[in-house]
């Protein structure tokens, strides 16, 4: 009879334990779910844009971007069109940031030529330049005529702090990924300082920082 009495406890005894077990595992899914929602909140990427696609993605940004359009590309590339994440916006446009010209006609071009070659570059470039062009030309006339009034004047004091505050909120997006690398974080606050506040060159500033920073990079992917 004792036996029987032990042989029961003991499985009771497993049994507790494995029902505790298995509610255990059933724990760490869900935490593991839960971690892999919070760590993956960026959207993920959408196929490789067509030539009319790239065109037309251009075309609009030229259209609205008013008093810059590195602002509205970060969010029209990154989080609407999703045709780069946010690391690869903020590779591209260091790049962008090398190159002599236009920082936004370098992206168009860079776009362009990284998802569809040389006619995707030339697709990228005309869709930026194109409505804009049309837009100026047609404001230059009108300009000519009203250039004098009080109304123009202050119309346009108040799109060059609109654009200092959209220059802003793009600067405060691309810095954000760097906290996840302190070294990268550190480059880019020696670029401002350089830059920003003691006032040195462009050029020999991004000669300096450029090589160092790409060794940072190639260490880190290690």
């Amino acid at each position: 009879m004792l036996v029987i009495l032990d042989h029961k406890a003991v499985l009771k005894n497993r049994f507790a334990r494995g029902r505790f077990g298995a509610n255990l595992l059933s724990l760490n899914w869900k935490l593991t779910d839960m971690d892999h929602d919070l760590t993956s909140s960026e959207p993920a990427l959408v196929p490789t844009p067509t030539l009319r696609e790239i065109f037309g993605g251009f075309l609009g940004l030229g259209l609205i971007s008013f008093g810059g359009a590195l602002p509205l590309a970060r969010r029209a590339l990154v989080e609407q069109r999703r045709w780069l994440s946010a690391d690869e916006f903020a590779d591209l446009l260091g790049l962008c940031q090398f190159l002599p010209g236009g920082n936004v006609i370098n992206l168009s071009v860079a776009m362009g030529m990284r998802f569809r070659g040389v006619p995707g570059a030339l697709a990228g470039l005309l869709g930026l330049i194109a409505g804009p062009s049309l837009v100026v030309i047609g404001l230059g006339v009108l300009y000519e005529h009203t250039q004098n009034d009080p109304h123009v004047r202050h119309l346009f004091a108040g799109l060059a702090a609109a654009a200092a505050g959209l220059l802003i909120s793009m600067a405060l997006k691309i810095v954000l990924p760097l906290r996840r690398s302190p070294m990268a974080a550190l480059i880019a606050a020696l670029g401002f300082i350089a830059i920003a506040i003691m006032r040195l060159p462009l050029l020999p500033t991004m000669l300096v920082l450029t090589p160092l920073s790409i060794y940072i990079a190639s260490r880190s992917a290690r």
